[in-house]
């Protein structure tokens, strides 16, 4: 009997697996196909505003994603520079071909054994309190697979089905087949379930393009990277492209509406509002004459772009004669036409924040089968999902993350306590720490922890708290350091007048010699002057949410209009309006409501009532 058996082999599966190996248990990964192990189901990239955060994190704690977008990204993009650095996001464009040979690459470093293999059911059996306990699964090929715990990384794979106009047929992604026999295996065992929806756009061949009529969108000169230890891109580096859609487009579009399996009733699951389909767009927007859509290179070796922005299920020849109308796509050829894939989640509050199942013992559940959207959010699941099996296995303590330590921990909260009603991606709105979750602090937050649990080398442990000490060094020396009139460098960092190049000019030669080599010490001293520029700002935040505690009760008037609250996403004003929350502590306890959108909407109050 192994120690973890873990089912799937996508994003969520590989960092089970290989958290649950680093922590020394004994690991099986069961998927139908080892060649697909790692593969990127939809758009070829990494990261953005929040998933950027994630895949740092991952990277904290010993995962792979960091180090396999790194070594496979063909162009690194910092994202949200306008604003402040806790909330900018990393993101690659990385290379489809060569992501799952890397990431296969990464987990073959890793003890574990792969069966290639359908989960037909759970085996089950009781605990002497009458509780279902998990024994492991039963394979369709290799019968009973025993296993202390087993971790669920199914994908869009349980119950999946394809949909492209009024073609249906089962399968997690094009080309490959569902999970269907394990849907009904989890509903034995008490589990409910509901159906959600995703999307994927056209892909077409890159010469049929006219790239003249498309803005080219270099990506940084400066690559960020997800993981520490990269120094350096691996891979040649080469641009995206944008263009825009436009009123003859739209026209197709509806005129194509009815053969819309979305539209038709065909598929009952809901999709991500923050991502519609493109038919959704022109319904949702009709007030908009063009919107914005990406051309990504799929890979360097191959002819295929993804267009990112145009996720549709209509027929394939609605698909050619509305990409066709659009300037820059007259001769374009589609070389995959667009799918909808709808398949079974496990409906929220049903796991603990270990994601352990509350009503099976032994059983973690991440990914897709929790309701998450996105590679990242998938990734970061699975690494918890896969550490807390290995540690209830040992008879060890969990790994639980707070909302202030970690993104991570912002979304097992969420779909925990606050729960979800459409599939769940990470933003910073949805942490109210934000301002102290920058990705250039994750190891300051987490490595330690990870060196403690295991997940990560000592020597990882140790580098996280030595950069935590020179952090501190350098903060004293701007604080002891005076500039004239009283005034120290820790003032004149408050002061956005003064560059962060000026401030490290009047550091005395002293201060760097005891920083260290210069790199290590340039380091110390941004994040120190960050650190004191941010916490004026963090003070604030706190406040903010006391008071937000203190008006719970706040009253929201019968006729008050949340369509006219500029800061309010689309999304969460249609929320507000349809539900009309009286309080604002009820506005708090819906679904999708961010901790940002209930400071917005309390100052929105406070002005109308002179509060």
């Amino acid at each position: 009997m192994r120690d973890v058996v873990v089912v799937g082999g996508g994003h969520a599966g590989i960092e089970a697996a290989a958290a649950a190996a680093r922590l020394g248990a004994s690991t099986t990964l069961v998927t139908f196909s080892r060649e697909a192990i790692g593969r990127l189901s939809c758009n070829p990239a990494i990261g953005g505003i929040g998933k950027g955060h994630l895949a740092c994190e991952i990277d904290a704690l010993g995962g792979l994603m960091g180090r396999v977008a790194d070594a496979t990204g063909i162009q690194f993009r910092l994202l949200n520079t306008k604003r402040g650095r806790a909330v900018q996001g990393p993101r690659a464009q990385v290379d489809r071909e060569l992501y799952p040979v890397r990431a296969q690459e990464e987990l073959a470093a890793h003890p574990v054994e792969v069966v290639e293999d359908e989960v037909e059911a759970l085996w089950w059996g009781e605990t002497s309190d009458g509780r279902k306990r998990c024994l492991g699964v039963v394979l369709a090929d290799h019968g009973e697979l025993r296993a202390a715990t087993t971790v669920l990384c199914t994908g869009t794979f349980l119950g999946g089905v394809l949909h492209v106009g009024n073609d249906q047929r089962e399968g997690g992604r094009r080309g490959e087949r569902a999970a269907s026999a394990l849907s009904r295996g989890l509903t034995e065992v008490g589990l409910r379930l509901q159906r959600f929806k995703t999307g994927t756009p056209p892909r077409l061949l890159d010469t049929s393009v006219d790239w003249d009529a498309c803005e080219v969108q270099e990506g940084d000169a400066e690559p960020t990277f997800f993981s520490a230890v990269t120094r350096t891109v691996s891979q040649p580096q080469v641009p995206c492209h944008s263009l825009y859609t436009n009123e003859r487009a739209h026209e197709i579009i509806r005129e194509h509406l009815h053969a819309s399996p979305l539209l038709a009733g065909r598929i009952t699951g809901r999709g991500p509002r923050y991502c519609p389909s493109f038919e959704e767009k022109v319904l949702r927007f009709a007030d908009r004459d063009r919107h914005q859509l990406i051309l990504e290179p799929e890979s360097l070796s191959s002819e295929r772009v993804y267009v990112n922005g145009a996720s549709t299920s209509l027929p394939g020849e609605a698909q050619e004669e509305f990409i066709r109308a659009i300037r820059g796509l007259e001769e374009a050829v589609i070389l995959q036409h667009g799918y909808a894939v709808e398949y079974d989640h496990v409906v929220s509050g049903q796991v603990a924040s270990s994601l352990e199942a509350r009503s099976v013992e032994r059983l973690f559940l991440a990914g897709q089968v929790l309701g998450t959207t996105g590679y990242e959010e998938a990734a970061g699941l699975g690494l918890l999902a896969g550490a807390n099996a290995a540690l209830k296995a040992q008879g060890r303590e969990e790994l639980v993350l707070s909302r202030r330590e970690a993104y991570l921990g912002v979304m097992v909260d969420d779909l925990v306590i606050r729960g979800i009603d459409e599939p769940y991606r990470m933003f910073t709105s949805r942490a109210e720490h934000r301002l102290e979750l920058g990705v250039d602090g994750v190891d300051l937050r987490l490595s330690e922890r990870a060196a403690e649990l295991g997940l990560v080398s000592a020597k990882a442990g140790r580098a996280a708290g030595e950069r935590a000490d020179r952090i501190a060094v350098a903060r004293r020396w701007l604080e002891g350091t005076r500039v004239g009139g009283g005034r120290t460098l820790a003032d004149e960092c408050l002061r956005p007048d003064v560059p962060q190049a000026d401030i490290e000019a009047r550091l005395p030669a002293e201060a760097w010699a005891e920083l260290g080599p210069e790199k290590l010490a340039r380091d110390a001293v941004v994040m120190a002057a960050d650190e004191l520029r941010r916490e004026p700002y963090v003070r604030r935040q706190l406040a903010l949410q006391d008071r937000l505690a203190r008006s719970r009760e706040r009253v929201i008037p019968a006729d008050f209009d949340f369509a006219g609250i500029p800061g309010l996403s689309s999304e969460i004003q249609e929320r507000l309006s349809q539900a009309r929350p009286t309080t604002l502590g009820q506005a708090g306890r819906l679904r999708g409501v961010t901790p940002a959108a209930l400071e917005v909407l309390d100052a929105w109050l406070g002005r109308r009532t002179g509060s």
